[in-house]
């Protein structure tokens, strides 16, 4: 764990299949203590900065009672409370809060927003949410895919959607590095970068597993999970008729999932959810349906992190 101390947490692609496992399994063992009452003191006289540009239910309550549970003290800064990147740049914005606080969330809009905190603040800076990556949300994904399956490694993992959203990108480089099949099923029109395609079937390689992106349906065939988000993310609301009209064939329903031809596979969606685009509500509120474990994991994964990167 030594390995993950003083770390940045902007995205997975940062870090070793072992260092990932790392962090689960500190998850793991945080989320097992707490359900017995015990708590921590890792963080003890630590000042975490909490920005959102974007508001949250999960990111900001996982990183404010993680903060609590282990004896730090979290202040939430909105877009209104703070002059990010408009009457003073982001450079300046973490060279101050730097100089105040131990450690900074960022939840918003530009990746490139997160790294100039990282590097000007001097202090450890996690990703919360950019347009490009999710990373906390994948842990928590990946500690949930544990708890149903016991491991990770092999698992058919079948992302269907908006194949070129924040959470498409971290999932395909998250399964890469794990070794999970990954196969991310979208109408061309929304396929992921190539770029990153290319650079996440060099992760699956390596650990032996596949990445495929297809605009075929049938492709869920044999899946173990099956994932999916909003069809229109935070920003995009002028596209919303156009998104639906494309996406209505890859909604995830009763027969979708009898598709993949396994009693046991699950449905995971990173919430909120637009119940009756994405997903129905029959398979939203199914007992395959393991949508709210995986919002609780993201307090442990959060506190994992947090922990691991910051903890004494």
């Amino acid at each position: 764990m030594d390995s993950l101390k003083g770390r940045n947490f902007l995205t997975l692609k940062d870090f070793t299949p072992e260092e990932i496992q790392n962090f689960l399994d500190l998850a793991a063992d945080l989320k097992a203590k707490k359900k017995q009452g015990i708590t921590g003191s890792s963080l003890k006289g630590k000042n975490i900065a909490l920005i959102f540009e974007k508001p949250s239910t999960r990111t900001r309550c996982a990183f404010t009672v993680a903060c609590n549970d282990e004896g730090g003290f979290p202040e939430y800064l909105g877009k209104g409370d703070i002059q990010l990147g408009k009457k003073e740049s982001v450079e300046d914005t973490a060279r101050v809060l730097g100089r105040m606080f131990d450690g900074i969330e960022f939840r918003g809009f530009l990746h490139s927003n997160v790294e100039a905190l990282a590097k000007y603040s001097g202090v450890v800076v996690w990703n919360g949410l950019t347009d490009d990556y999710h990373p906390t949300q994948i842990l928590a994904d990946f500690l949930t895919m544990q708890e149903c399956f016991g491991h990770l490694k092999g698992l058919n993992f079948v992302f269907i959607g908006d194949g070129r959203n924040n959470m498409s990108n971290s999932l395909m480089v998250g399964c890469g590095k794990m070794g999970v099949n990954c196969t991310i099923i979208a109408p061309k029109a929304l396929w992921p970068e190539e770029e990153l395609v290319e650079i996440c079937r060099g992760y699956a390689a390596e650990a032996g597993s596949t990445l495929t992106v297809t605009d075929d349906v049938a492709a869920v065939k044999d899946a173990d999970v099956i994932y999916t988000d909003v069809w229109c993310s935070m920003g995009e609301e002028d596209k919303a008729a156009e998104r639906m009209a494309l996406l209505k064939p890859y909604q995830v329903n009763k027969a979708l999932m009898e598709r993949t031809g396994k009693d046991s596979t699950v449905f995971m969606h990173c919430l909120p959810a637009v119940k009756g685009n994405e997903v129905t509500e029959e398979v939203f509120e199914s007992e395959k349906s393991v949508v709210f474990d995986e919002a609780e994991n993201r307090m442990h994964t959060i506190k994992a992190v947090m922990v691991a990167t910051l903890g004494d």
